[in-house]
């Protein structure tokens, strides 16, 4: 049965006392990302540091997760340890259904527990267990012993951090149900300031499906244009990875951190290349028929007996950029073994890549040296980055807990801040040119998915300030409508406006269907305006000069248009953010 109030679970790890709240607000703020900004304005301390006890860690679904597929993205929202400011990212995997079955719209975490700790939260049952023998075990090993401390069913979520996120890194990720991340902006830290090594989401009760014939007629509708047209292919066969190529074509993948946008070594590393070599089969998040995760395989050998253990590693085209063409690492096979490095210590694999990218580039111009590696750092050495990834997810002596701050941070004190490749926070793998590099750098997330910047570069070629900054304005709008449902992007292809009208008066929201446009806008600014209530500056975030030297298909990059996208853009999301609520 559908309600037009939230319901809020409210865990205080410092008293151990948990309370369900009922929240008004869904005509407002819709769920996902707008429920997540909302929550912070009520739980968040825009005064007080990220890692302050009080601070909330924020989980939050849409009004269809559960009832449509690809629904199936949950929105963590947190005071970010990278900039000390709001911020959210976006994970699939079970967290969505498990918290729909749990029973909550919302889960929010606040306090600090006394030792490190392991969360188990559904409709029926919350408990906080000690989980000090979990410290320093990595990702994937805490992921397996959560499991056997909180049996259950398949409806169970397994959230957890590995030693990164613990050492409090700026760029710790949270894994989820081991191939799903909350990647981006230090998620992990967070949780590893309260002390929290686990959260398992129980998915402990159901839910009713609507009884109405239009409801099973749609969902019959939106699953054949998502199993039986072409529109989904791409996502499912090569997946994301299928893009090495096409961008490096175009002269828009990053090589060498940032050195040049091209290299014939790209075929290696292709999607296709992964597809042939290493694929071992996909796997899909709760709720989803499509199969975007592709899951290739690694083998060592053991020394004893000549044994095989063959570990699987999830990859997609982010992870092949980060530790593939950034670090000029040509193998397929090898490539796996540094994410799955990654995955273990539990860092945003495109941050550690990126990062590791510029401490090597700072090695070959003599501004830092084996004294602060620890291991020597050359493009192209799997097994050195494989220990420079341990040693920074340790933070391991004063260079490497300077670079799990943010690679701009190591570099402010070592040198190289001009080769440092940072928009907003280490770039994603989109050379493209300004529009993308503005939007990155400036956006809500600092994230290539705020808006489709990267996508505007590719069939643009004039310089029409106004025409972009209207795009990426736009853009973020209608995206942040889907982040509330809360809808993986991959889908926007599929719900469109009148498709996501008619899928939410299916399951009883008639409200939140006629007013789409008006709630967009409540919600763009609502986010915008909980980041620059945080000391967000648009005007002050810098692009360092590796991006004026960058050649795409289109020439060299142009830094006066560049620096007018910066301006205009800035002073549009500065409008957005702070526009007095009763303008809205």
């Amino acid at each position: 049965m559908i309600r037009n109030h939230f319901r809020v679970m409210v865990v205080n790890l410092s008293t151990g006392k948990t309370r369900i709240e009922e929240l008004e607000g869904r005509e407002q703020y819709v769920g996902g990302g707008g429920l997540a900004a909302m929550l912070f304005q009520k739980y968040g301390h825009v005064d007080k540091p990220w890692d302050a006890p009080e601070q909330p860690l924020i989980f939050a679904i849409g009004p269809l997760t559960g009832y449509f597929p690809l629904m199936s993205k949950t929105v963590c929202s947190f005071k970010s340890p990278y900039h000390d400011q709001y911020t959210e990212t976006h994970a699939g995997g079970r967290s969505a259904l498990s918290m729909r079955f749990g029973d909550m719209d919302a889960l929010v975490v606040i306090g600090q527990a006394k030792r490190l700790s392991a969360l188990a939260v559904g409709a029926r049952r919350v408990e906080v267990r000690d989980a000090h023998f979990l410290s320093g075990m990595d990702a994937l090993a805490s992921g397996r012993a959560v499991r056997r401390m909180f049996p259950g069913s398949g409806r169970r979520s397994i959230l957890r951090i590995g030693p990164a996120g613990e050492n409090k890194c700026a760029y710790a990720c949270i894994n989820v149900d081991t191939y799903r991340h909350f990647g981006r902006m230090g998620g992990g830290a967070v949780m590893g300031a309260k002390n929290l090594k686990a959260i398992c989401i129980l998915g402990d009760r159901g839910f009713d499906l609507p009884d109405n014939k239009d409801y099973p007629k749609l969902f019959k509708e939106i699953h054949g244009k998502l199993t039986e047209t072409d529109i989904m292919v791409k996502y499912h066969g090569v997946g994301t990875a299928i893009n090495v190529k096409p961008l490096n074509e175009l002269k828009s993948l990053p090589w060498r951190n940032l050195q040049a946008t091209t290299d014939p070594g790209a075929d290696s590393i292709s999607g296709e290349s992964f597809a042939d070599e290493t694929l071992l089969r996909n796997a899909a998040c709760a709720g989803c028929p499509v199969g975007c995760i592709h899951v290739g395989f690694v083998r060592d050998k053991f020394q004893v007996d000549n044994q095989y253990m063959y570990r699987q590693v999830g990859y997609d085209y982010e992870p092949i950029f980060a530790v593939g063409s950034m670090l000029h690492v040509l193998d397929p096979f090898d490539a796996l073994r540094i994410m799955d490095t990654v995955e273990k210590a539990g860092l945003d694999v495109m941050s550690a890549g990126v990062a590791l990218a510029w401490a090597t580039e700072a090695t070959e111009k003599g501004i830092i040296s084996e004294k602060e590696t620890e291991v020597p750092l050359s493009f192209g050495d799997t097994e050195s980055y494989m220990r420079a990834v341990e040693l920074l997810g340790d933070a391991s002596n004063e260079f490497y807990s300077l670079l799990a701050k943010g690679t701009l941070k190591a570099a402010e004190a070592y040198g190289g801040e001009d080769f440092a490749c940072v928009l907003g926070q280490e770039m994603a793998g989109y050379a493209t040119g300004e529009v993308f590099f503005t939007a990155q750098s400036l956006g809500f997330r600092h994230a290539h998915l705020d808006t489709g910047g990267y996508s505007f570069d590719q069939k643009h070629e004039e310089q029409d300030v106004q025409k972009a900054v209207d795009f990426l304005i736009e853009d973020e709008k209608k995206r942040v409508y889907l982040c509330a449902m809360v809808a993986c992007l991959f889908s926007r292809g599929v719900y469109s406006d009148e498709l996501l009208a008619k899928a939410l008066a299916s399951v009883g929201y008639d409200n939140l269907a006629s007013d789409m446009e008006a709630a967009s806008e409540r919600i763009q600014h609502i986010r915008w305006q909980t980041r620059f209530q945080t000391g967000y500056k648009p005007e002050e975030v810098k692009i360092p000069k590796r991006y004026l030297e960058v050649e795409t298909w289109k020439g060299k990059v142009d830094g006066d248009y560049l620096n007018a996208l910066k301006k205009e853009y800035a002073a549009r999301i500065t409008a957005i953010g702070t526009r007095k609520e009763e303008d809205d």
